[in-house]
């Protein structure tokens, strides 16, 4: 369904006393296409046929540029809702035309006047997040979205004359929209000395940093799934995305370390160094659990049970609860041995996310772990070797304990029960690699 206002009269070019009727036009498929007049009238010249309003750069009365464009956003509003509410499927030739008779007669109707405008973009995002059933974490990222499209709100104010009062709009939101807030995404890291208002209105707690193209994406598809809801709940009819096809991400060869660098790892002289020496120990027992550093940071003693670590993931928490169960093996028994008498209910000693991964880049260039390894660059895409300490991070440690296994046993589903990634996980190939040793082994099968 989607509802347009147009002119049916044409002008010259410098006319500018000629008026000309708006008229709207409801389109639902190819069984729909009403179309009814409006009580607005405007000289043609000043109408931006494409964008639905005033020309955002003719000159005219800027009261009567904020007055008209109201109206239209407040016209259009009206029949998308009394369309998406009316009580009969089928629709008569005549309904746009009552609609618009109820909308200025509401009193004919016994009708309350039509003065409420629907929740915008933003608060549909609020109650979004309010009923749509996501991890704490999940809901952290959605707010980072969100202020990133209030930002965008503000950025349109700031820039495009005529839109002063610009808010997102769920049912004006097209394909050209999306494209045009993925450019403001990409680049927004480039406005905030040239705007420096807009990220005081709505700040970040850093600077926006450039984005690349599987974090845009990432953005996106959850733009995407905002509209989802909204459509499943009715709060649009509104498919923009339908559109605005999302590829998928790119990712490169998972790299990790091998069992032999996680040992040379362990037996690294620390002592002159004993905090670091503390981390280590974390990050080699999160190499031999696999689980997520934000499931690490949160275990306590309780999640030791008969010899195993047993957790729920957060990322499955909201879905259907996934208890993961890892055995120990001897040296991960011996590193929790070691801090048996740590304060608190922790398992472990920890410190701070951020802090830990500036530790582990320490321990791997202490270990003298120099090798080079084929990354994709995340903002330019492009293929580039990485020295192995520079780039090492929590998320390696899952990435080892995943590939590792992989090469032992190259079955999915197995060792997907112990990392907690769901049968059939897309995310799963992103944790391991087929290497030249098992393809030698499959080929050895032919002979």
């Amino acid at each position: 369904m989607k509802v347009t206002l147009i002119l049916k009269k044409s002008v010259t070019r410098y006319d500018t006393e000629s008026q000309a009727t708006i008229y709207a036009r409801l389109r639902d498929g190819r069984q729909l296409d009403l179309v009814a007049p409006t009580r607005l009238t405007i000289n043609p010249n000043l109408w931006d046929d494409k964008a639905e309003q005033v020309k955002s750069k003719v000159v005219c009365d800027e009261a009567m540029r904020t007055r008209y464009n109201n109206e239209a956003r407040r016209l259009k509003t009206y029949i998308e809702r009394a369309y998406q509410n009316r009580p009969e499927e089928t629709v008569s030739k005549g309904w746009l035309k009552e609609a618009l008779d109820q909308y200025y007669n509401p009193q004919k109707y016994n009708l309350e006047q039509v003065s409420a405008i629907k929740p915008t973009l933003t608060a549909l995002f609020d109650e979004f997040l309010e009923k749509h059933r996501l991890s704490e974490v999940r809901k952290k990222n959605y707010r980072v979205i969100k202020r990133a499209l209030q930002r965008y709100e503000l950025y349109i104010r700031a820039t495009q004359m005529g839109k002063e009062d610009f808010t997102l709009d769920v049912d004006w939101v097209t394909a050209d929209t999306l494209r045009d807030i993925w450019n403001f995404l990409e680049n927004e890291y480039r406005y905030c000395a040239i705007y420096p208002e807009i990220y005081e209105a709505i700040p970040e707690a850093r600077t926006p940093q450039p984005r690349g193209k599987n974090t845009l994406l990432d953005c996106f598809s959850r733009i995407r799934t905002f509209f989802y809801w909204c459509n499943s709940h009715k709060k649009s009819r509104n498919r923009p995305f339908d559109d605005f096809p999302l590829e998928e991400c790119t990712y490169g060869t998972p790299y990790y370390i091998t069992i032999e660098e996680l040992h040379r790892i362990y037996a690294t002289n620390l002592k002159r160094h004993p905090q670091l020496a503390v981390q280590r120990d974390i990050f080699v027992f999160q190499c031999l659990i696999g689980c997520r550093v934000g499931d690490l940071l949160k275990m306590t003693k309780s999640n030791l049970i008969g010899g195993a670590i047993e957790y729920i993931p957060r990322k499955t928490k909201e879905g259907r609860p996934l208890t993961v169960r890892v055995p120990l093996n001897a040296m991960a028994t011996e590193i929790l041995a070691r801090y048996e008498a740590c304060d608190g209910d922790k398992l472990l000693p920890f410190i701070s996310e951020q802090k830990y991964n500036l530790a582990i880049k320490r321990i791997f260039k202490a270990a003298g772990l120099k090798r080079l390894v084929t990354v994709i660059n995340p903002t330019t895409r492009e293929e580039e070797k990485r020295v192995l300490y520079e780039i090492a991070s929590s998320h390696l440690a899952r990435r080892t304990f995943v590939g590792n296994l992989y090469r032992k046993v190259k079955d999915p589903n197995l060792v997907g029960a112990l990392s907690g990634h769901k049968e059939g996980s897309k995310a799963f190939a992103r944790y391991r690699t087929i290497d030249d040793e098992m393809k030698k082994e499959l080929v050895n099968l032919l002979s």
